[in-house]
């Protein structure tokens, strides 16, 4: 009778981790970015596939690596949204609670199955001067084990996150507006793509959560309003 093959709990998880890492590295990094008036999300990004949507009224997703995972995560999270603001109120869904939801079900699965979802996500949510004690912009980043943190101007998932890091760092500052906000953008995604220049406007994925908008603030920007931009 030959014995078992024996792995270590410590190896399972730290090549469970390696694996989702590997996977998410490979695709393009997107950057969350706060601007004077709510949130940006950018991304480079010349197929047709979205990585970038909206969930709810003031909260929007963005995610790398395995195309079909996160997809399926921004479903499941548009009809928790629905759900909760069905039963409640529009009010009360919450873009925490939600990177909450996310973080859970992330992490049950990295724990629990052979394979750990090649996922990383982020989760905004605009903030509104109307209601009390949410005036302020949230940023959620969930990792491929359930890790959850939170952010304060800027975060970036995917990709070689140091080199992009290290741009937005550099040159980010408080109550940018729109524009020079979507330039700083493409500069840091050029810095994590190939260090040099010239990313196109028809490669660049964007939208924004703007808070001055009544009802959803949601809006993806168009490449003649991002080129409009770049060239300003």
């Amino acid at each position: 009778m030959t014995m078992p093959f024996y792995v270590s709990p410590e190896q399972v998880m730290a090549d469970k981790a390696e694996y989702a890492r590997k996977g998410i590295a490979r695709g393009k990094s997107i950057i969350a970015l706060e601007y004077d008036r709510g949130v940006l999300l950018i991304a480079e990004n010349a197929t047709a596939l979205y990585k970038l949507g909206e969930i709810y009224d003031r909260i929007a997703f963005a995610g790398v690596g395995k195309f079909s995972e996160f997809d399926q995560l921004r479903k499941v999270g548009v009809r928790y949204a629905d759900t909760k603001g069905y039963a409640y109120s529009r009010d009360d869904v919450r873009g925490k609670a939600l990177a909450n939801a996310y973080s859970q079900v992330v992490g049950d699965v990295f724990t629990n199955q052979m394979k750990p979802l090649e996922v990383e996500i982020i989760v905004v949510e605009v903030g509104d001067d109307n209601l009390a004690g949410h005036e302020r912009n949230s940023i959620y980043r969930v990792q491929f084990d359930g890790f959850i943190s939170d952010h304060n101007g800027f975060c970036v998932i995917g990709g070689n996150v140091d080199d992009v890091q290290g741009v937005l760092q550099a040159d980010y500052g408080d109550a940018m507006p729109l524009g020079e906000t979507v330039r700083l953008g493409r500069k840091a995604l050029e810095r994590g793509t190939n260090g040099g220049s010239g990313l196109a406007a028809t490669s660049i994925e964007a939208c924004i959560l703007n808070r001055d908008v009544p009802g959803r603030k949601f809006r993806r920007l168009s490449a003649e309003e991002i080129q409009g931009m770049l060239d300003g």
